[in-house]
């Protein structure tokens, strides 16, 4: 009985054991996957009073900080999504872009958000600059702006009051170390900025504001195309 009993507990050992190692192995096949379901399911529903309430609060801008986008950060951005600053939205059509704008470059927030880049920014105003992820998958996060968008392309942000409309004119690889681009100016234009295929240096695309008109004024299409669910669906 002693032999019968010892002989079930180990196939029972055993059988656990190739659970788990099952659980491990389905974990590293599918990791992609997962993270990226973890990025496309953050949907935040953002309105002109919630942006302008968040956009008054205090949000972490030290960008040297920020990690790159491996499971654990996402997992993590995705339990504490409470804490990201929504403060409108970028669309870019023919890239399709559609993100939230989340105030700052923390890590949760960059994970699932582009993030503004300086505590003094305003849409319209200066330089707007915004940084976003690049991913293995193309249509996730900021990675079309490095496959698809081009000089000539139309970029949109909404403060959920107003839209302001950009049109791409400097498409440019550059150094890592080139903070200045998150400057203000004085001309009024959008600074996007990711990694690039290596991770080594940064994709900047700069747009030049080109018109700003109430959301309820602006086209039904990009109306629509701002009401719809964000690109990482």
């Amino acid at each position: 009985m002693k032999n019968k009993g010892h002989s079930q507990f180990t196939k029972w050992l055993y059988r656990i054991g190739l659970v788990i190692l099952l659980l491990i192995s389905l974990g590293l096949i599918f990791n992609q996957q997962i993270k990226n379901y973890l990025v496309s399911s953050y949907q935040p529903k953002i309105t002109a009073k919630s942006a302008a309430n968040n956009d008054k609060k205090q949000a972490n801008f030290n960008f040297r900080n920020a990690k790159s986008l491996n499971f654990s950060t996402v997992a993590n951005a995705r339990m504490n999504s409470q804490k990201i600053l929504p403060v409108g939205q970028i669309l870019v059509p023919k890239s399709g872009i559609h993100l939230p704008i989340a105030k700052g470059v923390a890590n949760t927030t960059l994970a699932l958000a582009a993030g503004t880049m300086r505590s003094d920014q305003k849409m319209g105003d200066g330089n707007y600059p915004l940084a976003g992820h690049h991913m293995v998958r193309k249509d996730i996060l900021f990675s079309p702006l490095y496959f698809k968008t081009r000089v000539g392309d139309t970029i949109y942000t909404t403060d959920m009051k107003k839209v302001y409309t950009f049109k791409v004119y400097r498409r440019e690889f550059i150094a890592a170390t080139r903070i200045d681009v998150v400057n203000q100016t004085k001309s009024n234009i959008i600074t996007l900025v990711t990694c690039d295929a290596t991770g080594a240096r940064r994709l900047m695309i700069r747009g030049r504001l080109t018109h700003t008109a109430k959301l309820s004024d602006t086209p039904v299409k990009v109306q629509k195309e701002f009401a719809a669910k964000f690109n990482n669906k």
